[in-house]
């Protein structure tokens, strides 16, 4: 009785450590105290010195330098040869993630939500160059699956009741027994919706592609015999592949990611995918189709596999199936494992500048007129005329792509580059890339209503062009009035008269076309 807690543990027998390393001491050890060191082993000699540290920028003088100056110390050279400092995730108000706050995300809670792969990709979708990365955070409702926004008053309350369902629901920082009767909420983040969608994107491709796989057999083809579309599949995997390593040559991870969405969302899947479909059903074309359609699926399949390993090696399994050498040559080694795999290497001799441009304009004015269809509400099944104003060397361009718009976009081109007659109004036109794309509308047009509503426009704009010249006019308003205001009422006008212009141009065409 009277004695201290440290008198009445050395009664217990217990003896204090005499010799103590406090954390950032022991941290500059770490690159060489975890292999061996002060003994010469066999691991220290072989990992040391390692190739790269990759951490975050808040404990560069804290650790990373302690390390480098102990290593400098105890074995005469650096622990290491690059160090990758990677972007430090805030929440959406800004703030870092922590326990205190109750600000941070789970990975637990992600993956339960969207999957592991979804979460790897998101987070190397976020690894951009920037120091900082917002991740706007919320609670998922357990009882209706809403997400709840997280905000400062809310996030650290034992218990939350969502505003859809009105049911409570405990949050991970709940303390009380009463508190934890209530289901706990995850904590996500919308973030890595993206890189769900993705995954789920690249599931249903290989799927597709698997299924028409069907009596597949590896052989070997000639480059310039195939289509345009092969030659520009094959293009794109060489220049994506060359791209995607020198991103990850230079930790470039945001942008290794984004190379390899945008070739397997839109390039393989939105249109090669589609173009193929026809030639499958085509027993002269299918065979090379297949060899095209599963040696694009197995190279994108490597590239993608450090940042989505699960979904990829599952997929490499069933591919396996249908052939384990899918290369276009017909060498390449038969592993049954991904991750084994060779790291595929670019073949330049497939790259082509002229085809890729090609496919450039093609896509530039396929996405006008889905634009132009979605603008004007016509539907999915109507066929649409269109013709493209444009120089000689687009038009040369664009000449081989025509036959795709009819499957891509149900429309018909019925005049490209410069010679052409013009369609009659009405008609719906986009600018893109130096080419005007106009569009046939008299079939989805009511032309009497759409020229009421055009009358209407142009009553409510004069009004309003009468309203800001008489107000230019007053010399008491423009000379009193801060000059930044009535620069900005000067700008106003200009708009509204070039809006004023737009409006008569087309209640011209629309009375042309009622004649």
């Amino acid at each position: 009785e009277g004695a201290s807690w440290e008198q009445q543990l050395e009664s217990d027998g217990y003896v204090r450590q005499e010799d103590v390393l406090d954390t950032w001491f022991s941290s500059a050890l770490w690159p060489h105290s975890t292999l061996g060191w002060p003994e010469k082993t066999p691991e220290l000699s072989y990992f040391y010195p390692t190739t790269t540290l990759i951490t975050s920028r808040d404990i560069i003088t804290l650790w990373v330098a302690r390390m480098v100056l102990m290593g400098i110390n105890n074995l005469g050279e650096v622990p290491f040869r690059e160090v990758f400092i990677h972007p430090k995730i805030l929440d959406g108000q800004g703030e870092t993630m922590s326990k205190s706050k109750g600000n941070g995300v789970d990975p637990i809670d992600v993956m339960d939500k969207f999957g592991p792969d979804a979460l790897r990709f998101g987070l190397a979708l976020l690894a951009t160059e920037t120091q900082d990365v917002r991740m706007p955070v919320q609670f998922e409702c357990p009882h209706c699956q809403a997400a709840v926004n997280q905000t400062k008053k809310n996030r650290q309350l034992p218990t939350v009741e969502c505003p859809d369902c009105k049911q409570l629901f405990s949050t991970q920082w709940a303390q009380s027994d009463e508190d934890r009767a209530h289901p706990k909420a995850p904590v996500i983040s919308e973030r890595f919706e993206v890189a769900r969608n993705f995954c789920n994107k690249l599931w249903n491709a290989a799927r597709f592609v698997m299924i028409n796989l069907d009596g597949f057999q590896p052989q070997q083809l000639d480059l310039q015999s195939l289509p345009v579309e092969d030659r520009w599949i094959l293009s794109r995997l060489a220049t994506t592949t060359q791209r995607v390593d020198a991103a990850l040559g230079g930790y470039h991870h945001s942008e290794a990611a984004r190379l390899l969405y945008e070739f397997a969302w839109d390039e393989f899947c939105s249109y090669y995918l589609e173009m193929a479909k026809t030639r499958l059903q085509d027993p002269g074309r299918r065979a090379a189709t297949q060899q095209v359609l599963a040696h694009t699926l197995d190279q994108l399949l490597r590239l993608l596999h450090p940042m989505i390993p699960f979904i990829t090696e599952a997929i490499w399994q069933q591919l396996a199936s249908f052939g384990p050498v899918r290369a276009l040559d017909g060498q390449q080694e038969s592993q049954p494992w991904l991750m084994k795999s060779n790291w595929p290497a670019p073949d330049l001799d497939q790259q082509d500048p002229k085809i890729e441009a090609q496919f450039a304009s093609f896509v530039a004015v396929l996405k006008a007129l889905r634009e132009l269809r979605s603008r004007q509400n016509i539907p999915p099944k109507e066929d649409v005329t269109f013709t493209v104003a444009c120089d000689s060397q687009r038009a040369e361009l664009l000449q081989p792509m025509l036959p795709f718009f009819q499957g891509l976009a149900k429309a018909n081109c019925v005049g490209l580059g410069g010679d052409f007659e013009d369609l009659s109004p009405p008609t719906a036109q986009a600018s893109v890339e130096g080419m005007e794309i106009t569009v046939d509308m008299g079939q989805f047009i009511d032309v009497e209503a759409e020229i009421s509503r055009n009358q209407k426009l142009l009553d409510n704009l004069l009004k309003q062009i009468a309203g800001k010249e008489s107000k230019l006019s007053n010399d008491s308003f423009v000379s009193r009035a801060p000059a930044e205001v009535v620069e900005k009422e000067r700008a106003s006008l200009s708009e509204l008269k070039q809006q004023h212009q737009s409006v008569v141009s087309a209640l011209s065409q629309l009375q042309a076309a009622k004649g």
